[in-house]
C-alpha cells in the first residue's frame, strides 16, 4: 500500500469487490444512482461525510489509511507545543503491522538509517529497537 498517494475510490473499489456487495445494495444506502457509484470509485478524494457511510457499509476504517499518511509523512513537530485549541489530543500514534513494515523495509534497503528514521517519522528509539528485535528476521542486522 502506497500511503504517500492516496486514491480513495481506488480502495473502495477493491474493497467492495472484495466484500462481494451488490451495487444495487450500495445504491438503497447511498440513495443514489450505479453512475454516482461508478463516479465515487473514479474520486481521488470524498466527502468525509460520504467517506464515513463507506466505512460503515463495508466495516472498515477508511480514515485509518489517512491517519497512516500523517504518521509517515507529516509527523509532529517538536517547535510546535500542543495549544489549548479544545480540539482532541492523541497521546500515541498508532503504529499499525503495515506501518512496522515499512519502516523496516526502509531499514533493510538501506534507504534510511536507523537516526533518519527516528528523527523523521519521530519514532522512539526504544520502540524502533523493539520492532527491529522481534521481526529480525526481516532486517539486515548490519543495517
Amino acid at each position: 500500500m502506497n500511503f504517500k498517494d492516496i486514491h480513495i475510490g481506488t480502495l473502495i473499489n477493491h474493497a467492495v469487490t472484495d466484500s462481494g456487495i451488490e451495487i444495487s445494495r450500495i445504491c438503497n444506502f447511498f440513495k443514489c444512482t450505479p453512475a454516482d457509484v461508478y463516479v465515487m470509485f473514479e474520486s481521488k478524494t470524498i466527502d468525509t461525510e460520504i467517506l464515513l457511510k463507506w466505512s460503515k457499509l463495508l466495516e472498515y476504517d477508511f480514515f485509518r489509511i489517512y491517519t497512516q499518511h500523517m504518521i509517515l509523512y507529516a509527523p509532529p513537530s517538536a517547535d510546535n507545543p500542543a495549544t489549548n485549541s479544545g480540539l482532541p489530543k492523541f497521546r500515541k500514534n498508532i503504529y499499525t503491522k503495515e506501518i512496522i513494515e515499512f519502516i523496516l523495509e526502509q531499514l533493510e534497503s538501506g534507504e534510511m538509517t536507523r537516526k533518519q528514521v527516528i528523527e523523521r517519522y519521530r519514532i522512539p528509539k526504544t520502540t524502533l529497537y523493539k520492532w527491529i528485535s522481534k521481526y529480525k528476521d526481516l532486517v539486515d542486522t548490519g543495517i
